[in-house]
């Protein structure tokens, strides 16, 4: 199949299974089989995959898979689907996202502003050095929402969202400023949680069922529920925020997560 590259960002396709093993012959072939298929896949240039197993019942194991190409993530998705495992397996659910910059991200102009606020004007080294300083930080910041290395954390929390619509509070009759300013607020409160979290926003207006899907890394399960908890007291989240189905995983190597499922 000919390569599917966005003009900017990556591919970002979640996938839920449950394992049905009444149809599983071989099993310990067979996970050892798939295994092999998501490190072969991870090991590739500018690809990563993650798995874990799912809390709870809404699905056995899920893959996290990213990289540059569409079709390479949907050849991953019917290598898997066609492997002696994968014949084994009921889909629970799927997500299809894109990796992309926040609109509402702090712009040169503003940070030439602040600093002439604080005296520091420009053509002086100090400016220069400051504003140099900021590129740095935006540069980061954009190869991390646009081409993300995710850590391998121990737990990992996935939920699609979206903006309201409709009714009395509907997030796209305000005004550019207004949405910026509640956006604002809320990274702030993200900020707090940013050495015990690593979160990956991805957009899917007009490719799944939300408007961005929201993937967090952690270690401590808790900081989970304290980040989500925290941000829905925002003004962003209580009045203009809908949030689908919550999934919760123990992030592991892959022939780690099939032993934990005693397939193999």
């Amino acid at each position: 199949m000919p390569s599917v590259v966005p003009t900017e960002g990556w591919g970002v396709l979640h996938l839920f299974f449950h394992v049905r093993r009444e149809l599983l012959e071989g099993a310990q072939g067979a996970a050892r089989d798939f295994a092999g298929r998501l490190k072969a896949f991870d090991d590739r240039d500018g690809y990563q995959v993650l798995a874990f197993s799912v809390l709870g019942q809404k699905a056995d194991f899920g893959v996290m898979a990213l990289g540059p190409d569409l079709a390479a993530l949907d050849g991953l998705h019917t290598e898997l689907a066609g492997s002696p495992l994968g014949q084994a397996l009921l889909p629970a659910a799927s997500y299809l996202s894109l990796t992309e910059l926040s609109d509402y991200g702090q712009t040169e102009e503003e940070e030439v502003e602040r600093l002439r606020r604080e005296g520091i004007e420009p053509g002086t080294d100090a400016h220069e050095e400051q504003l140099a300083a900021f590129r740095e930080r935006m540069e980061a910041y954009a190869r991390h929402r646009l081409y993300p290395d995710l850590p391998q954390r121990q737990v990992i929390g996935f939920y699609p969202m979206s903006k309201r619509r409709g009714g009395e509070h509907n997030w796209y009759l305000l005004d550019f400023e207004q949405r910026r300013r509640l956006m604002g607020a809320h990274a702030q409160t993200g900020r707090r949680f940013s050495d015990r979290i690593t979160q990956l926003i991805t957009a899917s207006t007009g490719l799944d069922d939300w408007e961005w899907g929201v993937t967090l890394l952690a270690d401590d399960p808790k900081a989970l529920k304290d980040v989500v908890y925290t941000m829905r007291f925002d003004e962003v989240s209580a009045r203009y925020s809908d949030f689908g189905p919550f999934v919760t995983g123990l992030v592991c190597e892959p022939d780690e997560l099939f032993r934990h499922l005693h397939l193999t």
